[in-house]
């Protein structure tokens, strides 16, 4: 089952959408938004995947879908905690700072609190006032859990994710320095993600998810020319069923909570920094790695951070080609 909010007040209009992204039906008087069909989900759900069948099989009046008519599928959240499944990522970012990597990061994952009472929509410009705060985009995936009753083990956690989706979680790089230098986290080196058109069931993505992690390649453009295919259940330190659970262990997570795997990154065949896909590798999900593995080839970095103008795209496709979740793009807007 695959759903989506149609930009509509805060909190958007709920929409089952077909399996290809190209029909939607609205959900109402399921549930009128998705937060609404979150926090009553056992009733909701085998109504709203009635519906979803009913779309397939041309059983219901539909309309088309157009992605750039979405909001996030929750324009706004509850909770929205990051992680770092990724560890290779943040080695190579602590590196480009010169920072060392403590050893007990492979194994207790990083995690931060995010801004969840707004989020961007999937077309929606990057707000940008200042390049000079160094603009970054962050190719991710995320989930959607419903209640996850404090000190849940990971197949309790496992079993609370209802929905998965892709991010864009921006970061303003040369604003992380100084914030993590107060040693209280991040706060404005962080302004408002963006996530995928659409998000989907777990057993709706089929062998796509494996042991709470998404299969396949995550394709990261910029300017329209690749800049990451890096597969997302690769290297991946920590499964979302961990991610969770590690949220949940000193606080109840309500339903609505969004929980990400932090930047999607591969190392390279011999382990070390993976290379370009202009030489072969699979890139990148983000600049901030590129611009580590410039630094570590040429002494410095080449590549810029994002400026007005630029084009992010963030998508994934499976086996056919076809599009699962819709595409994050996005442009660079001074204000």
């Amino acid at each position: 089952m695959k759903l989506a909010s149609l930009k509509w007040g805060r909190d958007g209009r709920l929409v089952v959408v077909s399996n290809d992204l190209a029909w939607c039906v609205e959900a109402a008087p399921i549930a009128s938004t998705l937060q609404e069909a979150l926090d009553d989900w056992d009733r909701c759900a085998p109504h709203l995947w009635g519906l979803a069948e009913s779309l397939e099989h041309g059983g219901v009046p539909r309309v088309r879908f157009h992605e750039h008519d979405a909001a996030s599928p929750l324009p706004r959240a509850y909770q929205w905690a990051d992680g770092s499944a990724y560890v290779n990522h943040v080695e190579l970012v602590r590196k480009a700072r010169g920072a060392e990597m403590p050893e007990s990061f492979w194994t207790d994952p990083l995690m931060y609190q995010g801004g969840s009472d707004g989020f961007l929509g999937p077309r929606d410009p990057i707000p940008l006032a200042d390049e000079a705060w160094g603009c970054d985009l962050e190719g991710e995936v995320a989930v959607i859990v419903g209640d996850v009753r404090q000190g849940a083990t990971r197949e309790e956690a496992l079993a609370a994710i209802r929905l998965v989706l892709l991010a864009n979680d921006v970061s303003l790089r040369n604003l992380i320095p100084a914030e993590l230098a107060k040693n209280f986290g991040f706060f404005q080196s962080k302004p408002a993600s963006a996530f995928s058109p659409v998000a989907v069931t777990p057993d709706a993505l089929g062998a796509a998810w494996q042991d709470g992690k998404l299969v396949g390649a995550l394709e990261v453009e910029l300017n329209g020319k690749p800049l990451g295919e890096a597969r997302c259940e690769v290297d991946m330190t920590f499964d979302f069923g961990t991610l969770v659970a590690h949220a949940a262990k000193t606080r109840s997570l309500c339903a609505g909570t969004i929980v990400g795997s932090g930047t999607v990154s591969n190392r390279g065949p011999d382990g070390g920094p993976g290379k370009s896909v202009a030489d072969g590798g699979v890139g990148y999900s983000c600049l901030a790695e590129l611009r580590t593995v410039e630094t570590l080839a040429h002494g410095a970095p080449r590549t810029p951070f994002l400026k007005a103008g630029d084009r992010v795209r963030i998508e994934m496709r499976d086996g056919r080609r076809h599009s699962i979740f819709g595409a994050i793009e996005q442009e660079v807007q001074a204000p």
